[in-house]
């Protein structure tokens, strides 16, 4: 079997809670930030959003420097748009991930800024940490602007408060 294989029920997993997330974002609340040194519900939803892309990013190139501006961050125009943009990039994901040969897995990968290295390391590591993990993070943070705004926290790895499952 294919190590693509073992990661794609959990690639699927992810996506699922993230867009269960991404949809009770609430749009009249883009200016909100539980810290001065937070990101805003307006800059956070749409990053998390994107971070699909990224995944694509790290599983079809060998390296990314993002002073070379090929990644521009997504507005956020409305709650339809973002379900867009992630729907789109989370196809393209699980479908480069379903491409890549094990041998893949071990290449070097690379993500910088004005040369200066950010990450390196092994594709696998890349897709983990700086994309699956990295997308898990920023869910969480949504999780909190959620409660924080009175909206319903999804069930993630098992019931919220919000989402009783019968316990």
């Amino acid at each position: 079997m294919p190590f693509s294989e073992l990661l794609l029920p959990e690639l699927d997993e992810e996506m699922k809670k993230t867009r269960t997330t991404l949809e009770r974002v609430p749009a009249d609340k883009m200016d909100f930030a539980p810290h001065a040194k937070s990101m805003p519900l307006g800059k956070l939803a749409p990053h998390v959003a994107q971070l699909a892309g990224f995944g694509l990013i790290i599983l079809t190139t060998p390296e990314l420097d993002f002073s070379k501006g090929s990644v521009k961050s997504l507005p956020f125009e409305s709650s339809a748009q973002l379900l867009q943009a992630f729907d789109e990039g989370a196809a393209k994901v699980c479908a480069a991930l379903q491409a890549t040969p094990d041998e893949a897995w071990k290449e070097n990968w690379k993500l910088s800024f004005q040369g200066k290295s950010i990450f390196e390391g092994q594709r696998f590591l890349a897709y983990r940490q700086m994309f699956l993990n990295h997308l898990v993070h920023h869910r969480a943070q949504l999780g909190v602007y959620l409660r924080l705004n009175d909206r319903p926290v999804p069930a993630t790895y098992g019931p919220s408060a919000d989402d009783k499952m019968g316990f």
